[in-house]
């Protein structure tokens, strides 16, 4: 355990063994105390029953990212000096940083009590400190969990749609992504240059001086925000509380700069940048990132529509969207304008390498999907799918959004054009269906004739290397880019499909069969036919949107099923009992992922069901309980 003083204050340390009879004495239950001139003098409690040793150590640091380091290396003295691992008992000048270990006996019970205001008259510091400790707490915390199992309840109404132990899930989603709520404050760095290798020097400057109050993908590993996550971490968010929701998102859009363009990842203050590897940390103008932001808030629109907040939250929403509008606006213009292809209603995400001789596939980190395949040449002739339905998304709750607003139409920026335009079934088939397949793809300079060979290679001083290299043995040609997967499915996630037409049934029966997409777990990112199935991009880059599980886009593709199941047509039934069933796989694999090891995970293997990469990730996999709960459209 830790006490961080940051800011002007001073500790004044109070450490000592404790035993069964002293911490019966009241004020043997005082670790520290000091002064801060926002809180006031303060106290750290410690109350226990049990017979504990406590050791403590003091430090004076600068950084606060480096407290594991510090802990660490005063336990590997101690350890070197005296043959136990325990702190030194031992202060720097003057410590900014407390470090406790507490040592007892499994199990034992302990509480920690934190109080601010001591040198106030009426504190009466006693009577606070117990009443938040043992039993006093024990029932505070029993009120409050009913009250959270009461509140899941009403706001997704689970009881009638899963099993119990679905609904601890549920629980521990929603409560672990709304823990992971954090407010940070720092600068961004900026590229200077449009480098795209990694292995080059990019220039950058400092963006200002921002702070976001966001949740995050996963504490342990991505504690930061991250544009494309945070639009599905919302449409949880926005059902428990449409009032933090509308925080997160307005915290967002204020690192729009003028052009209408975001940071798609939030590396703020020193934490931050001394967790990320530094060819990641610059983030690039010119690329975009999905504005899944209106996920969100396409839901909260919906609802409005259904009359589904009172008076006084409809007030607050719609003077939200009026003093949004002029962001939304600059952020639907630039993603519109600096991301369009070389035809009309094309799209192409920037930022690929063309110049790299070591990936398989240059990657589309912008997109989100990484290394799920695209053109195996990148050039402005390409033609990306999932940024198309985006940029439709996007306009369609720009238009709703309008219409609310009673905003007359600029010229220039007629949304209901646009979604008129993007649309139109007759030109995006032209664009990107391939009847052959009976599935939508992207289009570019492609071959499939690119794999990876070891080759020496010359470094420094005529020394020679061996290395995984990428080789082409045929011309690429434009064309369909022939991979099917997620991407594959946008125009069936945006329902563009009409509910009888017959592209539909082709779109179902990709879903189902268990040569591509199909698993007992879920949708694979990637079918098997495909060439990258499963396949390294890089000698070191392991397969990530190729082949393995995502919870956020089998939601999506959820979403579509339910629209589809419940629409008048040829393909109804079918969607509806494709849907039932891939809803009941997904929920049944996470629930027992999440018993057999307590965690929710990034991925989930399309072969075995276990769960993969980070963990616990409790950001967009908290979806699930949305699934559970089917809600799909509003709030």
């Amino acid at each position: 355990m830790s006490v961080v003083m940051e800011g002007t204050g001073q500790f004044e340390l109070m450490c000592r063994l404790i035993s069964r009879e002293k911490l019966n004495i009241r004020e043997s239950s005082l670790l520290a105390s000091g002064s801060r001139t926002d809180i006031g003098d303060w106290q750290l409690h410690l109350k226990s029953m049990d017979d504990l040793k406590l050791h403590y150590s003091g430090f004076h640091t600068p950084h606060f990212h480096n407290l594991s380091d510090l802990v660490e290396g005063n336990l590997a003295s101690q350890t070197r000096k005296h043959g136990q691992v325990q702190l030194s008992d031992s202060s720097d000048d003057s410590p900014n940083v407390l470090a406790f270990q507490i040592i007892g006996g499994f199990p034992f019970t302990t509480d920690i009590v934190f109080i601010s205001g001591t040198d106030s008259e009426n504190s009466i510091v006693e009577e606070r400190v117990n009443s938040l400790a043992g039993a006093s707490l024990s029932n505070e915390l029993k009120y409050k969990e009913q009250a959270y199992d009461e509140k899941i309840e009403k706001v997704f109404n689970l009881a009638e749609k899963v099993d119990s132990d679905s609904i601890s899930v549920g629980k521990a989603a929603v409560g672990n992504l709304l823990g992971g709520i954090g407010y940070f404050y720092g600068q961004s760095k900026i590229a200077l240059s449009r480098t795209l290798n990694d292995r080059e020097h990019v220039d950058y400057l400092s963006y200002w001086p921002a702070e976001l109050y966001t949740a995050v993908p996963c504490r342990p590993i991505f504690p930061r925000g991250f544009l494309w996550d945070e639009g599905f971490h919302q449409l949880v968010i926005c059902r428990w509380d449409v009032h933090i929701s509308l925080d997160i998102i307005g915290h967002w859009l204020d690192l729009m700069n003028i052009d209408g363009w975001m940071p798609r990842e939030q590396i703020l203050g020193a934490e931050a940048l001394s967790r990320i590897p530094q060819e990641y940390v610059a983030q690039h103008p010119t690329n975009g990132n999905p504005p899944t932001l209106f996920l969100a808030l396409s839901g909260i629109i919906n609802a409005l529509k259904n009359n589904e907040f009172n008076a006084m939250d409809r007030s607050e929403i719609s003077l939200f969207m009026e003093r949004a509008f002029g962001r939304l606006e600059a952020w639907f213009q630039w993603l519109n304008n600096t991301q369009s292809g070389e035809q009309m209603s094309s799209y192409y995400w920037r930022g690929r390498d063309n110049r790299t001789i070591f990936e398989l596939n240059p990657q589309t980190l912008s997109s989100g999907f990484d290394d799920y395949p695209r053109a195996s040449h990148p050039s402005a002739d390409e033609r990306h799918l999932d940024l198309r339905c985006w940029v439709l998304l996007a306009a369609e709750c720009m238009h709703s959004i309008e219409e609310l607003l009673n905003k007359e139409t600029k010229p220039g920026k007629n949304y209901g054009s646009t979604v008129k335009l993007l649309t139109d079934l007759e030109l995006l088939n032209k664009m990107h269906f391939d009847e052959a397949y009976g599935a939508y793809f992207d289009f570019g300079n492609h071959t499939e004739k690119v794999r990876l060979e070891w080759k020496e290679l010359k470094a420094g001083h005529n020394h020679a290397t061996r290395q995984l290299v990428r080789e082409v043995s045929e011309r690429p040609v434009l064309s369909l880019v022939p991979h099917i997967g997620y991407v594959s499915f946008f125009p069936f996630m945006g329902r563009i499909i009409p509910s009888g037409s017959w592209i539909l049934e082709k779109q179902l029966e990709l879903i189902s069969n268990r040569s591509q997409l199909w698993t007992d777990y879920g949708l694979r990112s990637l079918a098997k036919t495909s060439s990258l199935y499963m396949k390294y991009n890089t000698e070191h880059d392991a397969p990530y949107w190729r082949g393995t599980i995502w919870i956020n886009m089998n939601y999506r593709v959820l979403s579509a099923l339910h629209h589809y199941s419940e629409e008048n047509g040829p393909y109804q039934d079918k969607a509806k009992v494709i849907y039932k069933e891939l809803r009941s796989n997904l929920i049944r694999n996470m629930v027992h992922n999440y018993h057999q090891t307590g965690f929710l995970w990034e991925q989930y293997d399309q072969v075995k069901g276990n769960g993969k990469g980070a963990h616990p990730f409790t950001g967009w996999t908290s979806v699930v309980v949305l699934i559970m709960a089917e809600a799909y459209d509003t709030i």
